[in-house]
């Protein structure tokens, strides 16, 4: 990332991320196509209802392994290589952790998260049992998403690819096995993704583990915590943990918004998840490039390259979206008779695709901007912009103005509105530019000390 074509680099790095995106993603749309085709809508609707509280629970340990990742991009940039060595092993050993702490949170406390998000009574027993069946898997998961933040750090994103390709295949034929051939219902999906899941966090340790002469070649009997390097991975990590749990109950609000319009709202929802994920997914994909090209670049001191870098996957990520947005927005009911058949779902979910898909551009910038800057080390301002101007204003919105306006559009126009707001703050402040200066002293202080 340090050289070459910028452009270039970006999307070499980019494609397999989207690539591996779009096969995890697999997972749980495989999920919702195979139990809404075998099983019915409110099957399709208690695997919904699970999707927001899924990403709750993930979301605040996935934030703190991109942190780590930070770490490892910037010590890999800086040619630090001990450094790296430390991080690796002090993540492994912090994954093995977290991964058990979000098995029990996500076994025990999910009765009461869903009975809160206001689940339709016809899908609570389902959704429980789904749920929790899913978060057996959760140590599979950690250990994954651990491994996938090392290997992007120093540049390697193909290998992640092919790890989940190979754990789609399971999962996609697991769930015809367990949920089409031995009416298992929606256990049967739950099982299906967890088996999947430790197809996949087993490819990535055991690449990790086979990596012998790297500074990222991880040592079994090496695995412990080292103190200064958690604390780095923590100061980059609690912040970003912090903004995506706060993002995730935002969107629990929603989902609880949507729950309160009956089963074909909440069905028309997940389906609409599934599908809007192609923008998702491509967004997060250069997020996640911008933010790795930043660490390295920033640790080698090449702070115009990271500049300029940043601006090129800006200008990508808009070309890239604008597709998007006009591909989807004419096949709304084709996308959305794939998933379901049933008439009433199909004309609700084509209503929300033809609100949302034209208002994508105005997320773009809150991305890109967030993730080169956390690249370079800061987390504070990305983070308090993107929970006041998307978090907490949504809620309050909805807390607002829906009691008026009891209607799906009010719900939906919480996406624009934020978005824009928290795009223009993010604007102004990196333009200003001063945040460049605070990390350039902030990695001198640290390198003299």
């Amino acid at each position: 990332m340090t050289t070459g074509s910028i452009w270039k680099r970006m999307v070499s790095f980019a494609v397999p991320v989207f690539l591996g995106n779009l096969c995890q993603q697999l997972y749980n749309t495989v999920d919702s196509v195979i139990v809404g085709k075998f099983v019915g809508k409110q099957a399709l609707a208690a695997v919904a209802s699970s999707g927001n509280l899924i990403f709750m629970m993930t979301g605040f340990f996935m934030g703190l392994f991109i942190g780590a990742g930070i770490v490892i991009a910037q010590y890999f940039g800086a040619k630090n290589y001990e450094k790296v060595r430390a991080a690796v092993h002090t993540d492994f050993a912090f994954a093995l952790c977290c991964g058990v702490l979000l098995t029990l949170l996500g076994v025990f406390f999910t009765p009461t998260i869903l009975t809160w998000m206001r689940t339709p009574a016809d899908v609570l027993d389902t959704s429980i049992l789904y749920f929790r069946l899913y978060f057996l898997g959760s140590l599979a998961t950690i250990l994954y998403n651990a491994g996938m933040g090392i290997l992007q750090a120093v540049g390697d994103s193909r290998s992640p690819l092919y790890y989940l390709v190979i754990s789609s295949v399971v999962n996609v034929a697991l769930d015809l096995l367990f949920v089409g051939a031995m009416d298992m219902g929606v256990a049967g999906a739950a099982v299906a993704t967890v088996i999947s899941q430790v197809v996949s966090a087993v490819l990535t340790v055991r690449c990790i583990h086979g990596s012998q002469g790297m500074p990222w070649h991880l040592q079994l009997k090496n695995i412990r915590i080292e103190r200064s390097v958690l604390l780095a991975i923590c100061r980059i990590g609690l912040p970003g943990a912090a903004q995506s749990a706060l993002y995730s109950i935002s969107n629990m609000t929603i989902q609880s918004a949507i729950n309160g319009f009956g089963t074909v709202a909440v069905a028309a929802w997940s389906v609409y998840g599934k599908i809007d994920f192609l923008f998702w997914m491509t967004v997060s994909s250069f997020g996640i490039a911008v933010t790795t090209f930043a660490g390295q670049n920033f640790g080698a001191r090449q702070y115009d390259r990271v500049r300029r870098g940043t601006m090129t996957c800006l200008a990508m990520t808009a070309g890239t979206t604008l597709c998007i947005s006009l591909a989807l927005y004419p096949l709304a009911q084709l996308l959305f008779r794939l998933f379901s058949s049933d008439d009433a779902v199909v004309a609700q979910g084509v209503q929300m695709m033809h609100y949302l898909v034209p208002v994508y551009m105005t997320y773009i910038c809150i991305e890109i901007f967030s993730g080169a800057l956390r690249g370079c080390g800061d987390v504070r301002v990305p983070t308090i912009i993107t929970v006041f101007a998307v978090c907490i204003m949504r809620i309050v919105w909805l807390a607002v103005a829906l009691p008026f306006k009891h209607e799906l559009s009010v719900v939906e126009f919480s996406y624009p509105l934020t978005w824009i707001t928290a795009t223009v703050l993010f604007a102004i402040y990196y333009a200003k530019g001063g945040w460049m200066q605070r990390c350039i002293a902030a990695q001198n202080a640290k390198t003299q000390g």
